[in-house]
């Protein structure tokens, strides 16, 4: 009724009709990947990459805007950001956004075996002390009282004679503890 007879008889259709929306249906995927999905994978390829080439030191911008500095790589999915002086978070290393200062590579000459003989040629709290290194507090306390108040030693006995101190003392070794108190 509401059918014209024209209509009823163009509507036998067929695979003839299938086929140009097929194709349509592939051009349109085809534009999408190379406009919107081949970027965005190259785009992530490279964001990982710049993650992974992230060390101690760079300055780095978060995605929410912080800007620090790295201080120490946790594992491979965290770091210590100092967002200011004394003040550090543990943030996820994929939300960094942006490297705006790389830390500058070792000097030819300086060969990480030579930053390791200068390390151990420096006199240690412990040895400044006089006691093994790991020395319980009693030992220490003895040996605080036999060099008595040495200003030169303010510094060995203050770290020592603090429990937390001399964790992180004994955990990070002396070069990297003494970077860490010029920070």
């Amino acid at each position: 009724m509401f059918i014209s007879p024209a209509y009823a008889q163009a509507a036998g259709g067929g695979a003839a009709d299938v086929l140009p929306q097929l194709l349509l249906m592939a051009a349109v995927f085809v534009v999408f990947y190379f406009l919107l999905i081949r970027p965005q994978q190259k785009k992530v390829k490279e964001h990982k990459a710049m993650i992974d080439a992230v060390k101690r030191g760079d300055r780095v911008v978060m995605s929410g805007g912080l800007v620090g500095t790295i201080q120490r790589i946790v594992s491979d999915r965290e770091a210590i950001l100092e967002i200011g002086e004394g003040v550090r978070v543990r943030v996820i290393r994929a939300m960094i956004a942006e490297v705006m200062a790389k830390t500058e590579p070792l000097a030819a000459d300086d060969k990480p075996e030579k930053a390791a003989k200068k390390a151990s040629s420096e006199p240690t709290y412990w040895s400044m002390l006089g006691v093994p290194e790991g020395a319980g507090q009693a030992e220490i306390d003895a040996a605080i009282a036999a060099k008595g108040a040495d200003p030169a030693l303010a510094e060995a006995v203050d770290t020592l004679k603090d429990p937390v101190k001399r964790k992180l003392y004994a955990r990070l070794g002396h070069g990297e503890y003494v970077a860490t108190l010029k920070d």
